[in-house]
């Protein structure tokens, strides 16, 4: 039997101390400590998701993908917490079920859940994804509502748009006055009917150029407002 370790974090655990992947891995290895019966060294292997939500379906999740495949029949798939595997019920069941088609086992570390059949053990499953899933959506409310009041208050939100820089403080934003200039530029040969190629090929003949470099079609679509 192998035990094959999953471990998950979002892009926004990964500053966070809470459930991290040491924490995880430390939980996975402790529960085969403790349920190692025999003198055997076990046979672990470990994939990691890194910067992947939980939202994301299964095949969006190249290291689950890949700990699937790896399992055969009387395998365990491991994880810390229920909450690992996605913070989406559907997902999760889908999850679970290509774990059951490989007739092997999908256990929480945390005992947070049970891994059996019993109608208590799935209906305490689908709690706490439906829990997960709540707790994703409040989270999700919550940055985009944060997000809204800076951008009211002229702050940075994100990258910084083109015809804008920071400003001193390091928090507000104001405008450049080169990248106005250039899209004054950008705007009128658009209102005269050129195509955004050809304003391209316009500003990088003035040497008016990107941030990174030569303007293209993308970029020029991209700032023009």
């Amino acid at each position: 039997m192998k035990h094959i370790m999953y471990l998950r974090v979002s892009t926004e655990q990964q500053s966070q101390s809470g459930l991290g992947i040491e924490a995880q891995r430390e939980m996975c290895l402790n529960y085969i400590s403790k349920s190692q019966v025999s003198t055997t060294v076990p046979n672990i292997s470990e994939f990691l998701d890194e910067g992947f939500s939980g939202s994301l379906e299964l095949d969006k999740r190249p290291a689950l993908l890949e700990a699937i495949s790896q399992l055969d029949k009387g395998d365990v798939l491991l994880i810390a917490k229920r909450d690992r595997i996605g913070r989406d019920p559907i997902v999760n069941a889908m999850i679970e079920r290509a774990v059951e088609r490989k007739k092997a086992r999908l256990i929480s570390a945390s005992g947070d859940v049970k891994d059996d059949n019993d109608p208590s053990s799935i209906l305490m499953r689908r709690m706490v994804d439906a829990f997960a899933e709540y707790e994703r959506l409040i989270i999700g409310a919550r940055t985009k509502a944060a997000l809204q009041v800076k951008k009211r208050k002229g702050e940075r939100v994100g990258h910084i748009p083109y015809g804008f820089k920071l400003c001193e403080d390091g928090i507000h934003l104001e405008e450049d006055i080169e990248e106005q200039y250039n899209l004054k530029l950008i705007r009128r040969m658009r209102s005269q009917g050129m195509t955004f190629r050809k304003i391209a090929e316009e500003m990088n003949s003035f040497r008016r150029f990107n941030r990174e470099g030569p303007w293209n079609h993308v970029a020029i679509k991209r700032v023009r407002k």
